[in-house]
């Protein structure tokens, strides 16, 4: 592919492009194969010179203006079972493929191992940035390894578990490799002696309630899948980024004296010297579920997520976020982070 060849738009609309259904255009906007599209594109100087911003399902992403630069929208596709060892099925996908999507196919093929993370909106090639997690497992538990494009040397790189330094909901693309690496694909282990992972009290509860007591990888998903339609808006009816605050990770001692006050405070060990605290319950314990801002709300059922009410603007669901945190700080003590990335 020749840089004359790109399939370049201009002034392009992102409405549907992002999951809170929020209107913004970007000035540039390239659909991306795969690494053929972006040897092409490290051509052309005056793109490379742009801004950018690599989007795949846009369900971690608050546009609260146009964007003035250029907008890389992964769509390669394609899955595949890649090898086996003693202990473990390979598996790979695109990042363009859709996350839910990718974890129904694996069930499909009688793999287990990711099924509690099922449901989850995005794309593959986001996973492993955000570390993506739910009801007890995140991605890195799972993860091989992935294949990304190195904006700056054009070079593909491969990166490990070691490589790619995890944490809760970040990742050396965060930082190190952050407007750099454009994932390209992800592999993951899946164990061949699979275990259940019910511990969470919500999936425990809705096996029970379906009478299985000996689940297997398409019970918990089924399990996972109907707590988070229960209690999750879908982005097609509803505008949403999901949970938009990160559950905040903070010193025991505090921990302590907040459970001393509030007695159903939920929380849950990090280590010996720290707590994760629940930020749907601090959210809640605020007085904002189910309230409204502008055209920007707290869902009713779940208050770890903002909606669009309906022509809402980015500014108005950033303007509600504050409002939030500082409400939160002021009654808990405790700096709620969003999750989506603000543009």
């Amino acid at each position: 592919m020749t840089t004359s060849s790109l399939p370049l738009q201009y002034a392009v609309s992102l409405a549907g492009l992002n999951t809170f259904g929020l209107q913004a255009q970007a000035h540039a906007y390239l659909p991306v194969q795969g690494a053929d599209t972006l040897h092409a594109l490290r051509q052309d100087a005056a793109l490379m010179a742009l801004p950018r911003l690599v989007l795949g399902g846009g369900s971690n992403l608050l546009l609260t203006q146009d964007f003035p630069g250029l907008v890389l929208h992964m769509q390669g596709r394609g899955m595949t079972i890649t090898g086996e060892d003693e202990d473990f099925i390979y598996v790979c996908a695109a990042a363009g493929e859709n996350w839910h999507g990718f974890v129904q196919w694996t069930l499909a093929q009688g793999l287990g191992g990711l099924e509690n993370l099922s449901l989850i909106p995005g794309s593959v090639g986001a996973a492993p940035i955000q570390n993506i997690g739910a009801y007890g497992i995140e991605v890195k538990d799972r993860f091989h390894s992935l294949r990304a494009f190195d904006l700056a040397t054009g070079e593909i790189l491969t990166l490990d578990r070691d490589a790619c330094r995890f944490g809760y909901r970040d990742s050396v693309f965060k930082h190190a490799l952050r407007d750099r690496a454009v994932v390209l694909e992800v592999s993951f282990a899946l164990p061949k002696r699979w275990q259940a992972n019910a511990n969470y009290a919500d999936v425990a509860q809705a096996l029970q309630e379906r009478g299985v007591t000996e689940p297997g990888p398409g019970d918990i998903a089924a399990a996972v899948i109907a707590i988070r339609t229960r209690k999750l808006p879908d982005p097609a009816q509803i505008g949403n980024a999901g949970s938009f605050f990160k559950n905040p990770i903070v010193p025991a001692r505090l921990r302590d004296t907040l459970l001393a006050q509030y007695a159903d405070l939920v929380s849950y060990r990090v280590d010996e010297g720290h707590y994760k605290l629940a930020a749907g319950w601090l959210i809640d314990r605020s007085g904002w579920k189910g309230k409204t801002m502008g055209r920007a709300g707290v869902y009713e059922k779940q208050a770890l997520v903002l909606v669009n009410r309906g022509g809402a603007t980015g500014a108005e669901v950033a303007r509600l976020a504050k409002a939030i945190q500082e409400d939160v700080k002021e009654k808990f003590g405790v700096q709620l982070e969003p999750e989506p990335v603000f543009i």
